[in-house]
């Protein structure tokens, strides 16, 4: 299971480099674009738009982690994301891909009774899996689980968790996130082929990790984030141009799609995720995690051994294929 790979096809787009650990961009972005033209941009879009509703979490999931009280440990877990990513020198692709595989394996687990250990043994998971999928040289499951988790996990423990999360995804492992966006939409801003300042790039990721620790913005489509982060980013960097810009990129979206637009980017202005200096290594926003000082304390690891934990539970829980894939279906009918 450690060596782990999969061999699923899907419309790629290029994986951005790995960033430096302050990074949110790279000075080569550009250059291995799978992209050559406008056109090869747009029929891109309109594929990942046709995708990305079946890669979101099950209808309900924001209910779902306010009624359980999931939202810090929801925050606690994409933060660990986020710290990891950089700790390890791995790709923006990994980290939302893992991001996207949590989100969407607690809403089909809408079981009462989450512990902390069971959402660091799946985040430990999620992000192993995504280094498989992703990365030439996937970490190791000692070297992912070193740092910033209370409990630490056996490799028999978490390659059991990784089968589990394998199964409940139905090894639908090529996500549609808001980061696959990234490159399409800043490409094709400018008809003209004009190289935008990497900052941009930069600045939308910034805003888009930002977005993923936020519990409020799960229940939005990928694309609609983008949209928003990337608008509120030319705001920033481009006055001058930001309307015409998302003139332009609106036009792959229908009303209600412009609508959703208007209120995710109300809101990443309102949660201040727009402000340069906002710290996603710490919780920088009230919306994200109390201001108790235990979520600074230092405390000794558990070691839990594979004999002593059950993972039943995500078995009993996960819910058919059949049923996932209807709800799926309802939420393309509503959300169309």
């Amino acid at each position: 299971m450690d060596n782990l790979l999969c061999d699923e096809v899907w419309f790629s787009t290029t994986a951005s480099p790995s960033a430096p650990d302050d990074s949110y961009g790279t000075d080569d972005y550009w250059s291995d674009s799978f992209y050559t033209t406008k056109e090869d941009c747009e029929k891109a879009i309109c594929v990942c738009l046709q995708k990305e509703l079946a890669y979101m979490p099950e209808p309900g999931y924001l209910e779902h982690l306010l009624s359980e009280k999931l939202f810090f440990a929801r925050f606690k877990a994409i933060q660990w994301l986020v710290k990891s990513r950089s700790r390890l020198n791995l790709s923006f692709v990994t980290l939302f891909n893992a991001a996207t595989y949590l989100d969407r394996f607690i809403s089909m687990n809408q079981f009462h009774g989450w512990k902390n250990w069971m959402v660091e043994l799946l985040s430990i998971a999620c992000l192993s899996v995504a280094s498989k999928f992703s990365e030439t040289s996937p970490p190791t499951l000692h070297e992912i689980q070193m740092e910033d988790l209370d409990h630490s996990f056996q490799s028999i423990t978490i390659q059991r968790m990784e089968l589990i999360l394998l199964q409940t995804l139905e090894w639908r492992l090529g996500s549609t996130t808001a980061y696959s966006y990234v490159e399409l939409l800043t490409m094709n801003i400018d008809p003209s082929k004009t190289r935008l300042p990497k900052e941009l790039v930069a600045r939308v990721t910034e805003l888009l990790v930002g977005a993923i620790l936020d519990c409020q913005l799960v229940e939005y489509r990928p694309s609609i984030a983008c949209v928003s982060a990337l608008w509120c980013s030319l705001q920033e960097l481009i006055p001058s141009k930001s309307e015409a810009h998302l003139a332009y990129l609106t036009g792959f979206f229908n009303q209600n799609q412009k609508d959703d637009i208007m209120k995710c980017h109300k809101y990443m202005k309102e949660a201040k995720l727009v402000n340069p200096v906002y710290n996603l290594a710490g919780c920088g926003n009230s919306n994200y995690c109390p201001s108790s000082p235990v979520t600074v304390l230092l405390t000794e690891r558990i070691e839990l051994y594979d004999s002593h934990v059950d993972l039943s539970f995500f078995k009993d829980h996960s819910g058919s294929n059949s049923s996932n894939r209807e709800s799926m279906q309802k939420r393309i009918k509503r959300m169309n």
